[in-house]
């Protein structure tokens, strides 16, 4: 082969070659990883709320917003607190999974006015950062032991051994939490509370802030020791704040649990049944009724409800059915009214729900409740005067014309309501004369002549 011939094949295999190159220059470098670096995300902060009462809902809702926060990989966890405490068995729960969290926490008492009490102390002092805004408290830890809503007389030696269960718990955090256990402690057997200032020279808080801004700044940049001893420095600039709501199942059920709220399902639920029993039906009233008895019945085991309280409710009812039924000129019915607003004050009667039901909500629902009972009542027994209007009932007493002549024991014809009836009379009847009905056998029946017969 000639030299001439083989030139031009060789550039064809240099242009394809060229062709080649250049095309791998343009994909390889998307399948190795890039050697400049990428702009760094933000941290981010999940923000969480306990407000109001530490029940076994708020518990499940700090626990997925902890989980939350670790599948995010956040930065810190920041709790707001306003609590007056709650149930024990929430709060040991809210703790364990704060102690185990991989994320770091911060419980912020705030905003000004606020307290972590009781329940909400042990809380805060579990933190990886304790902190508190300026004119709040905490303290006040001292276990109380209610049954049916009242605080029993106990014994010393059972006194001390709650205690010491309560203090022992405490120092087994707050120790590794570098806080001062010995004060902590005086929470629990002297119910001792502390302002932010007295929790801060006390060594029971990290400090305080004016806001979550002012926290976040301040901890910025700050190294922390972790439950598990390992170090940790907190790098929040520009941190992304991202609040974790409560669902709305969640929601729904918090309100249930509010003691005003109780009182209005428990006194709906009541009124609902009680209107289906005395007018069947119905049965709107009597399905809102077991659906309100129902959600009270679940608000209950939250609720440290008072057996005095349900009891002067029953009573109220049985006063206004009573004043119903006879005549008392009210004195039953302002019994009922006064046995309601004293059960109604007297139903949850502790200080974890800040006081039981409010007055004037048991005022709200109290007058309407037994006005409609009483009437109720009334229409009830006024429809047993009532004669049948269909059936045999409706003949007994039916005044009537004999169409042909009654025989004594003998059978005739009589018109009754229009209708042509066979009838027997004790008496002789004759045709065109008055007769009552006095009894219906089968198809028969037996009358009585309206007058007298002639001589």
């Amino acid at each position: 082969m000639s030299r001439h011939a083989v030139a031009p094949r060789a550039r064809a295999v240099a242009a394809l070659s060229a062709t080649a190159f250049a095309i791998a220059l343009t994909f390889l470098p998307s399948l190795w990883p890039s050697s400049v670096s990428e702009p760094v995300a933000a941290p981010i902060i999940q923000e969480l709320k306990i407000d109001g009462m530490v029940e076994p809902i708020l518990a499940v809702y700090i626990d997925e917003g902890i989980a939350a926060a670790e599948s995010r990989h956040a930065q810190l966890i920041l709790i707001t607190v306003d609590t007056p405490g709650g149930l024990s068995a929430s709060m040991e729960d809210i703790i364990q999974h704060i102690l185990a969290s991989k994320v770091p926490v911060a419980v912020f008492v705030a905003p000004t006015g606020s307290r972590a009490a009781s329940a909400g102390f042990y809380i805060l002092l579990s933190a990886d950062i304790a902190a508190m805004a300026p004119g709040t408290h905490t303290g006040a830890a001292a276990p109380v032991l209610s049954i049916g809503g009242y605080v029993p007389q106990i014994d010393e030696m059972l006194r001390k051994k709650i205690n010491n269960d309560a203090m022992a718990f405490l120092r087994s955090f707050s120790e590794k939490r570098g806080r001062n256990p010995q004060l902590a402690e005086t929470a629990i057997t002297d119910a001792r509370a502390f302002t932010e200032k007295e929790a801060l020279d006390g060594k029971l808080i990290d400090l305080i802030a004016n806001s979550p801004d002012d926290l976040i700044r301040q901890l910025n940049g700050r190294e922390i020791t972790r439950f598990d001893g390992t170090r940790t420095k907190l790098s929040l600039e520009s941190a992304a704040r991202t609040p974790f709501e409560l669902s709305t199942r969640q929601k729904f059920l918090t309100r249930i649990v509010q003691p005003d709220v109780f009182f209005i399902m428990l006194i709906l639920g009541v009124l609902g049944l009680y209107t289906e029993f005395t007018h069947p039906g119905v049965i709107a009233p009597g399905v809102v009724g077991g659906i309100c008895i129902i959600l009270a019945l679940y608000a209950m085991n939250f609720l440290p409800v008072s057996l005095a309280g349900l009891l002067l409710i029953a009573l109220a009812l049985t006063f206004f059915i009573l004043e119903a039924k006879y005549t008392s000129h009210g004195v039953l019915a302002a019994g009922g009214i006064v046995s309601m607003l004293l059960g109604a004050l007297f139903l949850i009667p502790s200080p974890i729900t800040g006081g039981g039901v409010s007055l004037s909500v048991a005022l709200a629902a109290t007058l309407p409740f037994a006005l409609l009972v009483v009437f109720l009542m009334r229409l009830v027994l006024r429809s047993r005067k009532w004669k049948p209007a269909t059936g045999k009932e409706e003949l007994l007493g039916a005044e009537g014309i004999a169409e042909s002549s009654l025989g004594a024991g003998a059978e005739g014809m009589i018109r009754v309501h229009g209708e042509l009836w066979r009838a027997v009379s004790a008496q002789p009847v004759s045709a065109g004369k008055p007769v009552k009905v006095v009894r219906v056998d089968g198809l028969t029946l037996s009358v009585e002549p309206l007058e007298p017969a002639s001589a």
